[in-house]
């Protein structure tokens, strides 16, 4: 019975387009050989988390696939390995019922960073707007109840 799994491939953007074709043709014909693509996403140019090898941005591809030969697997881990402008990739095995890939939102790297900015202006007009001596008050003192409360908690000492 074939098993699903997902290839997630991170190749590098400032290499030949051709370059990039070539692997992901690679790829496929692999994966056509002893198994069936169950779907291809193209992701686009996306900020990675880290840079790798000085590159702060790849270009994603997510490969579906069903197979149940396990050297198709080994030819493509052997594939990418030695195949240039692949920065990383990796092939998870998928639990029967898994739900399909989402689909990747917009930029959503922009919209964050105005909301942020948003937030900061409002916390920066906050501040500004306080009286001076709001602002260089020392913090309350504890209600008594609190002391009451704290002391009985403490053992007494004998």
């Amino acid at each position: 019975m074939p098993v699903l799994y997902d290839l997630m491939l991170l190749l590098d953007p400032n290499a030949p387009e051709q370059s990039q074709k070539e692997v992901l043709r690679s790829v496929e014909s692999m994966i056509e050989s002893s198994g069936t693509i169950v779907g291809h996403h193209d992701w686009g140019v996306r900020r990675i988390a880290f840079e790798i090898d000085h590159r702060p941005e790849a270009a994603y591809h997510l490969f579906q696939l069903e197979t149940d030969d396990a050297g198709l697997l080994e030819r493509i881990d052997h594939s990418l390995k030695i195949a240039d402008g692949v920065l990383r990739f990796r092939i998870i095995r998928l639990k029967p019922g898994s739900p399909p890939p989402a689909t990747p939102r917009a930029d959503s790297r922009s919209r964050d960073r105005e909301e942020r900015s948003d937030e900061t202006r409002v916390a920066a007009r906050a501040a500004a707007d306080a009286p001076d001596d709001v602002a260089g008050e020392a913090p309350a003192e504890p209600a008594e109840g609190a002391e009451a409360a704290e002391a009985a908690e403490q053992p007494a000492e004998a």
